[in-house]
């Protein structure tokens, strides 16, 4: 029986049941349980006796729908979000919250991170750069202005807070391919004479996460947390003509802690969200959180633990996906999709080996969850634009091997 058949989807309400782990489900993974979520007072679960906390409302997906909505929802999107006041990695009394705003990330503050979530030809970058320092691009035959990159940003924050209203941090965000100009008034200055005001700049793409450390889970002894974000590429568009539908890539998934490798199945990832107007990305962005099944991402992702390729077996999978690349198109219509070029397999290879995560054991064999994080991490290379999709294409690669070792036929060519 296909395993979606066992475990009906499940909504982000059932799912993200807050228990004294602060885990999505159960500890006894085996048992897929789904629970209600607790009523009991937060003050009564989180907090002793000599402790005070004012009370949090929490509003969970299937109630948004019953919530009494603002005169204007629309006044969410054209203003900037409200300012997250507090940071709670779980229900804090007031002595232990920490206050945090817009201002520039000290890169300092990053050091306990082993690397960013994407890696490739991209650099840091900061809500508040993104909202003072660079312009906003227009469609050039009517000016009409794009959804800039900060307001996606801000849009998708806005849409998080709602849902998980103290759970969610400070935005990480990587920019690539910087579009330079200059003001009017400095048309005939040498590059080294210009000044920093004289000096224009905005950002072709940009990608982003934003955590939500409350909501987690340990996987073969690493900690998933849930993270939701996007990607923007203005090379997408068409800003030589009129305004029209734009286009954004968005998801919601886990980042292993470990790494900061994403995991992101198709139940999370929207592709091609096409979008008139802010109002409509704050409402499908909500609708992407509200339909993710991570009960049943948590599930595959443990599943992949229970299967190992021998050392044969993965050297068998390397050179196959090799030949791959250079495969007729005929032949390679039959075969199911590998996105993943050279490059990324050498690193596959020599993390195999030196990768103090997920190499290989004594014996040589290599359980999928690892393998599937090699992927992950040689995925870190990939450009902004093509980096969601194949992150998205490791996941279904490695559940396809799975299958393969368990007599499927589908992915049986990269083994034989």
């Amino acid at each position: 029986m296909d395993i979606k058949n066992k475990i009906k989807p499940a909504t982000l309400e059932e799912a993200f049941v807050i228990s004294n782990s602060t885990s999505i489900i159960g500890n006894d993974i085996a048992e897929l349980e789904l629970r209600n979520v607790s009523r009991n007072s937060i003050r009564d679960i989180f907090l002793d006796d000599n402790e005070s906390f004012e009370d949090a409302e929490v509003f969970y997906p299937s109630k948004m729908n019953t919530l009494e909505q603002p005169e204007s929802e629309s006044s969410i999107i054209n203003n900037k979000p409200e300012t997250l006041n507090v940071v709670q990695a779980s229900f804090m009394s007031n002595s232990k919250i920490q206050t945090i705003s817009h201002a520039p990330i000290v890169l300092a503050e990053r050091d306990n991170q082993p690397s960013p979530f994407i890696l490739a030809n991209t650099s840091d970058a900061t809500l508040h750069h993104l909202q003072n320092d660079c312009i906003i691009p227009v469609f050039s035959k009517d000016n009409e202005k794009t959804i800039a990159h900060q307001e996606f940003i801000e849009i998708v924050l806005s849409a998080v807070q709602k849902v998980f209203p103290h759970h969610s941090t400070e935005p990480e965000i990587r920019v690539s391919h910087q579009i330079k100009g200059r003001t009017p008034s400095a048309i005939h200055k040498p590059v080294k004479e210009l000044l920093e005001h004289e000096k224009t700049m905005y950002y072709e793409r940009m990608a982003f996460i934003i955590k939500v450390p409350s909501i987690n889970h340990i996987v073969n002894g690493n900690e998933l947390s849930l993270t939701i974000g996007g990607v923007r590429g203005y090379n997408l568009e068409n800003l030589y003509n009129k305004k029209s539908l734009e286009r954004f890539k968005f998801f919601i998934g886990f980042q292993n802690q470990v790494c900061m490798n994403l995991c992101v199945s198709s139940d999370g990832f929207v592709e091609d969200m096409r979008v008139g107007d802010s109002q409509d990305l704050y409402t499908k962005a909500l609708e992407a959180i509200q339909s993710y099944n991570a009960e049943f991402h948590l599930m595959q992702m443990k599943e992949l633990t229970q299967d190992y390729l021998s050392e044969h077996q993965f050297s068998q999978l390397i050179r196959r996906s090799r030949l791959y690349q250079h495969l007729p198109k005929s032949e390679k219509q039959n075969i199911p999709l590998l996105n993943f070029n050279d490059s990324h397999i050498n690193t596959m290879a020599k993390d195999y080996y030196e990768d103090k995560n997920f190499c290989r054991q004594e014996s040589g064999n290599i359980n999928l969850w690892d393998v599937y994080n090699l992927f992950t991490q040689a995925n870190k290379s990939s450009y902004i634009d093509t980096f969601l999709d194949r992150n998205l294409n490791a996941f279904e690669f490695s559940k396809g091997i799975q299958k393969a070792l368990n007599g499927s036929s589908g992915y049986h060519w990269f083994l034989s």
